[in-house]
C-alpha cells in the first residue's frame, strides 16, 4: 500500500478556511466594547445623542449609542478632516441603530472608533 502525502493546494485551502472561521467578525454591543479595547472590531447600538463641535480643534462630531453624554458608554467620531465623506452624520445617525466597524480606543474612559470612511458604519 503507498501512501501520499495531501497535496500543497489542499492544505493550503484548509489552512485558508481555518483562519478565515477563526476570525470570522461578530458584532458587539456598546456596553462590551470597553471589553475589547486595542482589538478592531464592529460595535452596535442606539444613537442617541449626536453632537458638531465645530468650534473645537479638529472640528469632531460625536456620535453617542446606548447613553446620552455626559454619560455615553460609546463613542463613533467623525473628525473634521473626514466629515465631508459622511455629509451630516449628526443628522444622518440620528435615532438609528447603527454598527460601526473599527479600531476601538480609550479616550478618558470611554470607548470609541473614529472610522475614516462612510462604508465603516452601516444603519440597520
Amino acid at each position: 500500500m503507498i501512501c501520499r502525502k495531501p497535496r500543497l493546494p489542499v492544505i493550503l485551502v484548509v489552512a485558508l478556511l481555518w483562519t478565515a472561521i477563526g476570525h470570522a467578525q461578530t458584532s458587539i454591543s456598546a456596553a462590551e466594547a470597553k471589553d475589547h479595547v486595542g482589538e478592531k472590531a464592529t460595535v452596535c447600538g442606539d444613537v442617541v445623542s449626536t453632537h458638531y463641535a465645530a468650534r473645537s480643534r479638529g472640528n469632531p462630531t460625536f456620535i453617542d449609542l446606548d447613553k446620552p453624554y455626559p454619560n455615553q458608554i460609546f463613542s463613533i467620531v467623525i473628525w473634521g478632516s473626514d466629515r465631508p465623506k459622511f455629509g451630516d452624520p449628526e443628522e444622518k445617525y440620528r435615532s438609528k441603530h447603527v454598527c460601526v466597524t473599527g479600531a476601538i480606543s480609550l479616550y478618558r474612559g470611554v470607548p470609541e472608533v473614529i472610522p475614516h470612511d462612510p462604508s465603516q458604519i452601516a444603519v440597520q
